[in-house]
């Protein structure tokens, strides 16, 4: 057992007990926004149900990957709130410290803290971000950034390319959506108040950047350091994706990703750190949308399946997965979730065709239009009359659509926001490394305490990292974001589209 001291100008004195008997060269953090365990109970039972044939009532149910690596559990309150945002618990997952809702990878008092990636790029490990919502989004962002407040996306994107980081680039390989936070203001669709195009910015640095499925086909040929960013705010959830397939799958990301990483390090001492985020298990839980929430949990699953059976070829690689919160509040109960099954879109998709598509004529040609192109993609084929009405006088026929699936699977969400449950700690690693991770991480867990595991596995320093950034911000602290933001209250529905 081993007592780290983190010893930072200007706040509390933290000590925190980390029993590291496992090293490694890599190590991969998976973390599924927005995950519960009953997101990962529907997700297995609905996958199950499909695959056997059985129903509800007699059912066949079968593990999915992530059910045989459970091994202990985090708790993840904030500094201001028993109930976190993401970047409140990103920044303990990243750089274990508690913080206010909303800050980045800084103190309750605004002060940077150093990150698990920043420490593992200045000691000469590669790194990489890859998330499936805008990657100067919360998750992501505290790993590489030190802002005021999750809504600096613009001043985020500069940190994560080393534009206004006050110690460079830290980041080898970036990979999701948020194309928006990168594009100068006078790109279509951009999201900055100014002309800086990182874009262009990255590719002087040497970067190989890519916006499109094409070229990200190509990445599997590129050498580090890259930047892909596949749509200008989140990637599409999977439920669409697979339909559409314009974009890479979460899957598809991560497998370049590790494998960049893996030729780049390969023949060197030091390995890797790489962050992927299942980023829109929590949209589909805000949206209380149950096909599209298990969907993009079967894609979490895919994703710790493949990195799984990667780790048993290369043994020097541990792997851990948390989620920073639950989402949606989600209960099963009078619970058969095959009702689900047929539907092939998310709410957001459905209300998006609906919003456009839809007739300007009478209710009756609104009606046939909802009940012949909208209802089938929604696996709602055989809806009643009252069915229909209660979709068509509900707030949004996208919310009236998630309402029935709902209804029909008896599945409930006592909230459209996050709520305070403890995250199930899953974790990998191979041969008798397993056994040593199990036995180190058993038990309960609070968020800020597994960077400081990842610390002792890696022989990291992030403390060296905070003084370097203080001493920064000591002779210039614009880098940090507007301070009168830094005490507001974000949550997740403040960003969330």
């Amino acid at each position: 057992m081993h007592i780290r001291s983190a010893i930072v100008a200007g706040t509390a004195l933290i000590q925190t007990a980390v029993a590291a008997s496992v090293q490694a060269k890599n190590v991969i953090y998976i973390v599924p926004d927005g995950y519960g365990p009953a997101s990962q109970n529907m997700a297995r039972d609905l996958a199950s149900l499909m695959d056997t044939g059985t129903t509800g009532s007699n059912p066949e149910i079968h593990e999915l990957p992530v059910d045989d690596l459970a091994i202990g559990r985090v708790r993840t309150h904030s500094a201001s709130s028993m109930i976190t945002d993401s970047a409140a618990s990103g920044t303990a997952f990243a750089a274990g410290h508690k913080s206010y809702n909303g800050a980045i990878s800084v103190t309750p008092e605004g002060l940077p803290v150093g990150s698990i990636l920043e420490a593992a790029k200045l000691k000469g490990l590669k790194t990489g971000l890859v998330s499936t919502t805008s990657i100067s989004d919360a998750t992501p962002a505290v790993y590489a950034a030190h802002v005021a407040n999750r809504g600096s996306q613009p001043l985020i994107a500069e940190q994560q390319l080393g534009y206004s980081h006050p110690l460079g680039p830290m980041v080898d390989l970036l990979l999701g959506g948020g194309r928006c936070n990168f594009s100068p203001s006078s790109a279509e669709g951009s999201c900055r108040s100014d002309d800086v195009d990182l874009l262009h910015y990255a590719e002087e640095q040497g970067f190989t950047v890519a916006t499109n499925r094409e070229e990200f086909n190509a990445l599997s040929r590129v050498d580090l350091p890259i930047l892909g960013l596949f749509n200008d705010g989140s990637m599409r959830y999977e439920i669409d994706r697979r339909v559409v397939q314009d974009e890479p799958s979460l899957l598809e990301m991560a497998q370049t990703a590790v494998n960049t990483l893996h030729r780049a390090t390969r023949r060197r001492r030091q390995g890797f750190f790489l962050m992927i985020e299942a980023a829109r298990i929590d949209h589909a839980g805000h949206d209380s949308d149950p096909a599209n929430h298990a969907v993009e949990t079967w894609m979490y699953n895919d994703v710790i399946a493949w990195v799984r059976d990667w780790i048993d070829k290369h043994p020097d690689t541990i792997l851990l997965s948390a989620a920073d919160h639950e989402t949606g509040g989600l209960t099963l109960n009078g619970y058969d979730p095959l009702p689900l099954r047929n539907t092939t879109h998310s709410r957001a998709y459905l209300q998006e065709l609906w919003d456009n598509g839809r007739p300007s004529g009478s209710a009756d040609e609104q009606r046939e239009f909802l009940v012949s192109e909208i209802l089938p993609l929604a696996g709602l084929t055989n809806a009643s009359d009252e069915e229909i009405d209660a979709i068509l006088n509900a707030s949004s026929v996208g919310s009236g659509i998630a309402a029935l699936l709902s209804s029909r699977a008896g599945v409930d969400w006592s909230t459209g926001g996050h709520t305070s449950v403890d995250v199930t700690l899953h974790g990998y690693a191979a041969g008798r490394k397993r056994r040593d991770l199990k036995a180190d991480l058993a038990g309960g867990w609070d968020n800020t305490e597994l960077p400081r595991y990842i610390e002792e596995v890696l022989d990291l320093d992030m403390d060296a990292v905070t003084r370097r950034l203080r001493r920064a911000a000591e002779k210039d602290d614009s880098w940090l974001g507007a301070s009168d933001l830094a005490k507001r209250d974000f949550t997740e529905h403040d960003h969330y589209h």
